[in-house]
């Protein structure tokens, strides 16, 4: 038990932001998931924020209800993981991040849609800038 509370005052504020905004994440994803796979009209009343990207998941069919669920458990084990500093957890959160913002980018280039996808891709370049920094980077060698 010491030797966690020596590793967590240690532990750079970053790796705890990042860590919490993957089990934001998580539980957005786990409870998108669980929309789809079991839909009722208490979640019909959510989707209505999204529309589109509702009729997207539902031509899918339950593949993606069970695709973001496994990814919403995936995000909380690595945020997890990232505040117990495995290294794992760390290359998890780099290739998240890279792949949600080259998914923005694909989307601003398409779409031509400023908004999602210039903020999109900042927003994973912030993240990627943060866990790529020295300090951070040490936590996890």
């Amino acid at each position: 038990m010491a030797n966690d509370i020596a590793a967590t005052e240690r532990r750079p504020a970053t790796v705890t932001v990042v860590a919490v905004f993957l089990f934001l994440a998580a539980a957005v994803a786990v409870v998108t998931g669980f929309s789809l796979l079991f839909p009722s009209p208490f979640w019909n009343r959510l989707w209505d924020l999204n529309r589109p990207a509702y009729e997207v998941f539902v031509k899918l069919g339950t593949v993606s209800g069970t695709l973001l669920a496994a990814l919403g458990v995936a995000a909380g084990i690595a945020g997890a993981g990232l505040l117990r500093g495995r290294r794992w957890a760390w290359w998890f959160a780099v290739a998240l991040f890279s792949i949600n913002g080259l998914g923005d980018l694909v989307t601003l280039l398409f779409t031509r849609d400023l908004i999602r996808g210039a903020l999109g891709v900042l927003i994973a370049g912030a993240f990627l800038f943060c866990l790529t920094r020295p300090r951070v980077r040490r936590q996890f060698l």
